[in-house]
């Protein structure tokens, strides 16, 4: 599931997680209680690192390169988060890197 074929809304569980490739740019927006993202891995030296922020209501993670993300539920009561595709502006004529991925993988 990419960013833009998330519903309006996502609702997970406590200790619930979806994974979801995302575009640079590209965001994911929490309407209620608390989750973990856990960015696309990188490599720093010969080490992979992923980085985990927590996100609480109202805040929102921006993919600063696409990838595929881990969202997952911290909250006692359920989380909901809306993906919001990259603006306009930045979008280019040809698909994005995780788009041209996806299409080879799928097909």
């Amino acid at each position: 599931m990419t960013a833009p074929d998330l519903p309006l809304s996502t609702e997970l569980l406590p200790g619930q997680s979806l994974r979801v490739a995302l575009d640079a740019g590209a965001a994911l927006v929490v309407l209620e209680g608390r989750v973990r993202v856990v960015s696309p891995p990188s490599w720093f030296g010969e080490t992979v690192l992923a980085v985990k922020n927590d996100y609480r209501e109202g805040e929102a993670y921006v993919a600063e390169r696409g990838g595929w993300v881990e969202i997952e539920a911290r909250a006692p009561a359920p989380a909901r988060i809306r993906g919001v595709p990259r603006p306009a502006s930045h979008m280019a004529l040809r698909p994005s890197p995780v788009a041209q991925l996806l299409r080879l993988l799928l097909h």
